[in-house]
């Protein structure tokens, strides 16, 4: 604001281009939001990391069960958490007594940092990691909070961050979408919308790849020859652009056109990317491709598939937890069986990943974020889960240019609400952007007349976590 009156940030490239679509003509401009989607930009300034890989754990992993450690907990175990502290309502309302954590807490590495015997394997890269314990979310369920987390809005609808970083940065590989899911379980709650471009050009949503074969439909071609599937693209191609004309800017034909011609490329691309054969077998036996338990095969395919597109310049790779036989990181019961068994499929793949990048020197351009929607309660629900905690839980980052070996941030001595340094999620997307060397407050785009943005009106950079 400036003596009352709003002025808005500078329009993008792009902004301008979606502006004067009627001076430039449809077809014209296809091309040129084509060539720009293609084409890596400038950050507004030096950046510290190119690209990001998302660790998504869907569900809501406990943050008194992983990396914030609560001994309080033991001492008041069985305890009415009501006689205690004041207990907020619950997404279930069936609030049992203290639960302390059935895992073993251990200092870990150099920085002495938390870790209970859940991570085993990322314990050893505990001086590697940026630990927020500080996080708070504004929904205590699994959809709205799922949007919040990606999109910055609780409603269905808004760009995904994904979405955004490749909107403002382009792609560094022709050959290759910038943002790219790897799913190998079930999209979470909130659905294909937690990847979705919302009102930014089609062409920017995530696409959505299998660690199995095929890993996307349609990946190999049906017709007989190379030449005869070029001449069915010229000719929807040609189709396409003749509608365009008459309809003028449709950011459905446009994406379309814009889309045809990397999905050909693809077909080359993507197999090549997909095969692991050529990975030595150290490697695999690194990720846990070898190991027993399946869950973490389909995760370590993930992990290192998400490092063999960090080196073909994917800007933002989010990966999903594989199906487990229980529901996801969400134990309103049997918390220890379940939180194991998530443990146990991710843990080694996440350990190898930041090993692997680290010793081919990517880490340090590649940032790494682990993390849920939302924490769980330091109560029981029922006797032996926790209920969703958005007042205060972890993440963790790692690489591209935060602290290491560094926690930010503390919730109270039974792990329940923050009490220092709150972050939200508009501060996470803030900081993720500011580490891109992007500024969020000028990434926009006009939409239901007025400049949108992944952060709203809000967000603030966490500087205490900088390199």
């Amino acid at each position: 604001m400036h003596c009352g009156r709003f002025i808005p940030p500078p329009l993008t490239r792009r902004d301008m281009l979606l502006r004067c679509a009627n001076g430039f003509g449809a077809v014209a401009l296809a091309a040129l939001l084509a060539e720009e989607g293609r084409s890596a930009s400038a950050p507004h300034f030096p950046a510290r990391a190119r690209n990001i890989i998302f660790l998504y754990m869907d569900g809501g992993p406990s943050q008194v069960d992983t990396f914030d450690y609560k001994p309080l907990l033991e001492k008041y175990q069985g305890r009415d958490p009501h006689r205690i502290f004041k207990v907020e309502p619950t997404q279930f309302n069936n609030v049992g007594r203290v639960m302390a954590s059935p895992w073993k807490f251990r200092k870990r590495g150099q920085s002495g940092l938390w870790v209970s015997d859940l991570f085993p394997h990322v314990a050893g890269c505990i001086d590697e990691l940026c630990i927020i314990r500080s996080m708070v979310s504004k929904f205590s369920e699994h959809t709205s909070a799922n949007y919040f987390l990606h999109t910055g809005s609780g409603l269905q609808g808004r760009p995904s961050m994904g979405a955004w970083v490749s909107y403002g940065l382009g792609s560094l590989n022709k050959n290759l979408p910038a943002f790219l899911v790897l799913n190998g379980g079930l999209i979470p709650p909130g659905g294909l919308d937690n990847f979705n471009s919302g009102f930014l050009p089609a062409a920017y949503q995530g696409s959505i790849f299998r660690p199995a074969d095929p890993p996307v439909a349609n990946i190999r071609r049906l017709e007989a020859s190379d030449e005869q599937q070029r001449r069915k693209l010229a000719l929807l191609r040609r189709l396409d652009a003749s509608i365009a004309a008459r309809a003028g800017h449709d950011d459905a034909i446009e994406s379309a056109i814009a889309n045809y011609e990397i999905a050909y490329r693809m077909q080359s691309a993507v197999p090549e990317l997909m095969d692991l054969k050529g990975e030595t077998a150290a490697t695999q036996k690194l990720y846990g491709l070898d190991a027993e338990y399946a869950p973490t095969r389909i995760f370590a395919a993930e992990c290192l598939i998400a490092r063999r597109l960090i080196e073909r310049g994917a800007r933002f790779i989010e990966l999903t937890c594989p199906h487990v036989g229980v529901d996801r990181w969400d134990q309103h019961d049997g918390l220890k069986q379940g939180h194991e068994k998530n443990a146990r499929a991710v843990d080694q793949p996440i350990a190898a990943l930041l090993k692997d990048l680290k010793s081919r020197g990517l880490l340090e351009e590649t940032l790494v974020l682990w993390g849920g929607e939302f924490g769980r309660t330091p109560f029981a629900q029922g006797s032996d889960g926790r209920d969703h905690d958005p007042f205060g839980f972890t993440i963790w980052l790692a690489g591209g240019g935060v602290k290491r070996g560094y926690v930010h941030g503390a919730t109270d001595e039974f792990g329940y609400k923050v009490i220092v340094n709150k972050v939200e999620i508009h501060d996470l997307h803030a900081t993720l952007l500011h580490l891109l060397g992007i500024d969020h407050k000028r990434l926009t785009v006009r939409f239901g007349g007025r400049d949108m943005r992944l952060t709203d009106v809000h967000g603030e950079i966490i500087k205490e976590i900088l390199a």
